[in-house]
């Protein structure tokens, strides 16, 4: 497997990273190595809140562009991470209802860059994607996004299904597709609003469909019953864009 320029090697190489404030994904550690250097750098991960792995030599051999990773590789995001309370100040300095993209899982960075795109087109305030089995801000996804990451921010969260639930309390309410919902056209999807779109194989995970307000479906007229994300992401926002602009 072959890595982009997103990848950082190297002990003194990780370490200034950290310091430095760059937003590392994943740290990649040499299974057995605990020496200092290590452990700092174990250190600022954990102080970042950066998930780590520790992996066997031909892993990180596997993994490596340089071959000089010294026990120590780290994915580091193409751009910044945005907080959730960017999205709710855009949403205000437009006088708009915020709304919000919730990606479950989603693993593809070129399905994560499209959906970033169609959330710019579509007005949305920004994306929320989780830590853990998703894609981050790679540098495939600030390409494919086509310019979309310099105006829409993009945030991490721990944990999806919480966040949604914080969310509730600040006044909106959440929408995921799934083929035995409401069909679209039939749901109300206007206001202050969260779409979940969820992961390219198994769609949106149980505990976070859980979270949802209300499931609607997309109607299909071909031979097979699936669309992939970023092509749902955008039938859904713009319906979700048409309700809106009938609504002013």
């Amino acid at each position: 497997m072959r890595y982009e320029e997103y990848t950082i090697e190297g002990r003194n190489a990780v370490l200034e990273a950290f310091r430095s404030g760059k937003t590392i994904d994943k740290l990649y550690v040499l299974d057995g190595c605990q020496d200092g250097p290590v452990r700092t750098i174990l250190r600022e991960a954990k102080k970042q809140g950066s998930l780590f792995q520790f992996v066997t030599k031909e892993r990180l051999d596997q993994m490596s562009t340089t071959g000089k990773h010294q026990g120590v590789i780290a994915h580091a995001a193409a751009y910044e991470y945005a907080e959730i309370e960017d999205m709710f100040a855009l949403a205000e300095e437009k006088g708009e209802p915020p709304f919000l993209f919730l990606l479950d899982e989603i693993e593809d960075p070129h399905n994560l860059g499209a959906i970033i795109r169609t959330a710019n087109l579509a007005g949305a305030h920004g994306v929320i994607i989780p830590k853990r089995r998703a894609v981050g801000l790679t540098a495939t996804v600030a390409k494919t996004s086509a310019g979309a990451l310099n105006y829409t921010p993009v945030a991490k969260v721990t944990n999806l299904a919480k966040t949604i639930e914080e969310l509730k309390e600040r006044g909106l309410w959440f929408v995921c597709a799934d083929m035995g919902g409401d069909v679209m056209y039939d749901t109300n999807l206007t206001g202050a609003i969260g779409l979940v779109i969820g992961n390219e194989g198994s769609g949106v995970s149980r505990l976070v469909k859980e979270k949802c307000d209300f499931i609607t479906s997309i109607p299909m007229k071909g031979d097979i019953d699936s669309l992939n994300a970023s092509v749902a992401a955008g039938v859904l926002a713009y319906e979700i864009v048409r309700q809106r602009m009938l609504k002013k």
